[in-house]
């Protein structure tokens, strides 16, 4: 699908857990073949890149769990959604980067403190370049699925999957580079080296997860230039209305939330209103196709002229001009 915007919200959603399905199954193979090559080679880095691609996987069955709890629609008790699934799912797969990090590194600085020579079967390291060289290309693959479902349908629990994925390409390519150099010099400490290098890289993709999630988790607002954005689309209407003041934006997964008020001029009947938010809903809900809107209208008590010259000043001047006219 060239678009998913075009589709339908239980079509994303169908699309969405599609997606997350494929990356549990290319997962599962991945571990499997490097944890069977790396304790066969006897190299500590494939054995690092076994666990990440460990984590990934279980990131990738939270992935899809999120995803298939967060497009059920609200009910008695989650009135809003539970688009949050999302969000705490990419929290988690943030934790469990931290965790494998942790864990490459300790096996890797214990193998370059220890007075024993690691010892690599240099026979088959040929197979683990050709295991390194198979995962970085069927990751690079499936996270480049995993991403553009994620643009498109604002799910930041494939996203977050499809960093995972992202990172174990970074990280497979460089363990590649790391045995064909010891393959060429023989100096099997790099295998040690590249691991800890393995682990730092997939720290900064947890750390980028743990922001974003957190954002979501503790209702920030979307950022400066969505809501920029959504005044835009608001001024569009500025000459039926006296003003708008208090806009507030927020995410809960996939779903935005926009909640503003609207000052009416007072000889404004209550169908010229709702006819006013319902085009208001609409211009916004194209951009916007997961939003829930909120708008308060309350009457205008200034006896001015004004309405709509506040919108005009807010594009001159910028931000800080949402108030009433």
């Amino acid at each position: 699908m060239d678009n998913l915007q075009k589709l339908s919200i239980p079509e994303q959603n169908v699309v969405k857990e599609k997606t997350a399905r494929l990356s549990v199954i290319s997962n599962t193979g991945l571990v499997i073949l490097k944890f069977v090559v790396g304790f066969a080679v006897g190299s500590v880095s494939i054995i690092s890149e076994a666990i990440h691609s460990s984590m990934d996987l279980l990131a990738a069955g939270i992935a899809f769990f999120s995803v298939k709890k967060s497009s059920e629609p609200p009910d008695e008790k989650h009135e809003f959604g539970h688009g949050k699934f999302e969000d705490f799912s990419g929290l988690i797969e943030a934790i469990l980067i931290f965790a494998a990090a942790a864990i490459i590194i300790y096996e890797a600085v214990s193998k370059l403190l220890s007075h024993e020579q690691e010892t690599l079967s240099m026979n088959l390291l040929v197979i683990g370049i050709a295991v390194m060289g198979i995962s970085a290309l069927a990751n690079w693959l499936v996270s480049r699925q995993l991403m553009k479902v994620a643009k498109e349908t604002e799910s930041i629990a494939l996203e977050s999957d499809a960093w995972h994925l992202r990172t174990d390409v970074y990280t497979s390519l460089g363990v590649l580079a790391g045995l064909v150099l010891i393959r060429i010099t023989g100096i099997t400490i790099l295998d040690s080296i590249f691991a800890i290098g393995v682990a730092l890289v997939i720290i900064r993709a947890a750390y980028d997860l743990t922001c974003r999630s957190l954002a979501d988790l503790m209702d920030q607002s979307l950022p400066k230039a969505d809501d920029l954005r959504i005044k835009e689309i608001i001024c569009q209407h500025a000459s039926d209305y006296a003003g708008f003041h208090d806009l507030k934006t927020r995410r809960s997964g996939p779903e935005v939330f926009i909640d503003f008020h609207l000052v009416m001029p007072k000889n404004i009947s209550v169908e010229q209103a709702h006819d006013l938010m319902d085009h208001l809903e609409s211009d916004l809900t194209v951009e916007y196709p997961r939003a829930t809107i909120n708008i308060h209208t309350e009457p205008c008590n200034e006896g001015c002229n004004r309405c709509g010259e506040f919108c005009t000043y807010y594009e001159k001047h910028g931000a800080d001009t949402d108030k009433t006219g």
